[in-house]
């Protein structure tokens, strides 16, 4: 099979390979998927950069979509043919979805409706399933205010999508060259770039503040709490930081407003709230109103400027590879 894969880090154009590989056989419990599309996560460039390697080579990326082309012991053969998405693909686990195939737990791979494109559900993997996640834990629903910074990010997109079919009110933050895409998913727009953004939220929410945030960089977002941002009891949704190493947090500041800190990252959901987001990606899905957008499509040996492209965070919406 044609496969992407580096064997060391470093910058994209140094480490990345294409070439041949065989072609995965399912353990027991497992199915294999011949996939179409590839998504090329930010958590995927990161990991290329500068985490430990999980084994001696590794095929990049974690989410993935295609069509279950064989079953190990104790898989219903029934699903073979099946179109599905896969998630958590290469976590904790050498082998991604850059590739023309890939096996994995039986589990991972999530019936996908016909007439969903593959390359949007290649994105449903991590920005998907965050942003429900994120959406539940900030408890979004009518009478709620919900600040998504990043709203025009593939994550934010979606969660302020979410939250405003929940019934909340979403205000995001977004520059003024992606407001129209992150108005399109529901949100108000402050234009973090030209606004005094704490200033901008407490005067949309008549000095009152929003009731939760749903953010993607605590090293910048954390500041706005000392502001009143954010109200009293109020809860703090986290799943990112530009900032890899420690960030300073003003505790006296979260410590009075008795601020709900909530972390997270998507490869480490428990069973039961794995669940419970697969559910309700599931109803999502099914329902036909999410808005997805595929930015950017490149084929499978053109993977560095995959890689390039989201590293440079130009795109609006998601990158892709497809086979």
């Amino acid at each position: 099979m044609k496969a992407v894969w580096y064997e060391k880090n470093g910058a994209a154009v140094e480490v990345l390979t294409v070439g041949d590989m065989p072609v995965p056989e399912p353990a027991p419990g497992e199915v294999r998927v011949r996939l179409h599309a590839s998504g090329v996560n930010p958590s995927d460039v990161k990991s290329r950069r500068g985490r430990p390697m999980v084994g001696p080579r590794v095929i990049p990326h974690s989410d993935g979509a295609g069509i279950i082309e064989a079953v190990g012991e104790g898989i219903d053969q029934k699903r073979i043919g099946e179109r599905v998405w896969v998630w958590n693909g290469q976590w904790k686990r050498p082998f991604g979805t850059a590739a023309e195939y890939i096996a994995l737990p039986a589990a991972q791979a999530v019936g996908l409706p016909e007439g969903v494109d593959f390359a949007a559900a290649a994105c449903f993997g991590i920005p998907l399933l965050t942003a429900i996640h994120a959406v539940t834990l900030a408890e979004a629903g009518p009478g709620r205010t919900i600040l998504v910074t990043g709203a025009a990010s593939a994550v934010g997109h979606y969660a302020a999508q979410i939250a405003t079919m929940a019934g909340a009110r979403v205000i995001g933050t977004a520059s003024s060259a992606r407001a129209a895409h992150a108005k399109a998913a529901g949100a108000e727009i402050v234009d973090y770039k030209a606004d005094d953004v704490a200033a901008r939220v407490l005067d949309m929410t008549g000095g009152k503040g929003v009731d939760a945030i749903i953010d993607m960089d605590l090293s910048t977002t954390a500041d706005l709490i000392p502001r009143g941002v954010l109200v009293s009891h109020g809860t703090y949704v986290c799943y990112g930081s530009n900032v890899s190493g420690p960030v300073t947090i003003s505790f006296p500041d979260f410590l009075f407003r008795c601020v709900d800190l909530r972390f997270f990252v998507v490869y480490e959901l428990t069973a039961e709230e794995r669940a419970a987001a697969l559910q309700e990606a599931e109803r999502l899905i099914a329902g036909g109103k999410l808005l997805h957008t595929v930015a950017a499509r490149y084929p499978l040996d053109q993977a560095v400027a995959a890689h390039e492209a989201v590293e440079e965070g130009k795109v609006i919406g998601n990158v892709v590879l497809e086979m």
